[in-house]
């Protein structure tokens, strides 16, 4: 058998005659977000944070307390409610306080919420959304446990649409052969 010169017999070769081979790390490395820079409030020292779920959207203004803290919404007729007034499910009212127990600083800001549409599941969630938002852009350390709680993602779920000749968005009329 003829020897190419491409071919080479790989019996006798040490770690010296193959090179450096680059390293494969044993388990995968974390990944680091860098750290955004602290926005600035406006004039009057609030931030604000908008969040949509479902047709729902909160529109929300947060400052450090200085009276009274918490969360405050007002309606659209004017009146301004507590979280536990306008919510009367436990479980909105977990999801419209979540963002800021998980940051510790559910005691220490004021926030002045506006929601419309939706319905009250999706009004608390994108509450939740909008406070998350806007405690990022006042505390960027927050962000690491805001993200793995999952309150900076959104839910981008919604209603699929109902489709002329059908009886629902996937349900059709009933086949009659005859």
């Amino acid at each position: 058998m003829a020897e190419s010169k491409y071919t080479t017999d790989l019996t006798n070769l040490s770690l010296s005659d193959i090179g450096s081979v680059p390293s494969i790390p044993s388990s995968p490395q974390p990944v680091v977000r860098q750290l955004r820079a602290a926005k600035p409030s406006d004039k009057r020292g609030w931030w604000w944070g908008t969040g949509r779920r479902k047709t729902a959207v909160a529109r929300i203004r947060m400052k450090p307390a200085s009276g009274e803290a918490g969360i405050t919404i007002e309606t659209k007729t004017g009146k301004v409610k507590s979280v536990d007034q306008y919510f009367s499910e436990e479980r909105d009212r977990v999801d419209a306080t979540a963002a800021l127990k998980a940051t510790n600083l559910h005691d220490k800001l004021q926030v002045v919420a506006k929601i419309s549409g939706g319905g009250y599941m999706g009004q608390a969630q994108a509450l939740r959304l909008a406070i998350a938002r806007a405690l990022r852009d006042y505390d960027p350390t927050t962000e690491a446990a805001l993200r793995e709680a999952g309150f900076l993602t959104r839910d981008s779920r919604k209603v699929e649409r109902k489709k002329y000749g059908q009886a629902g968005a996937r349900r059709r009329f009933q086949f009659s052969k005859r």
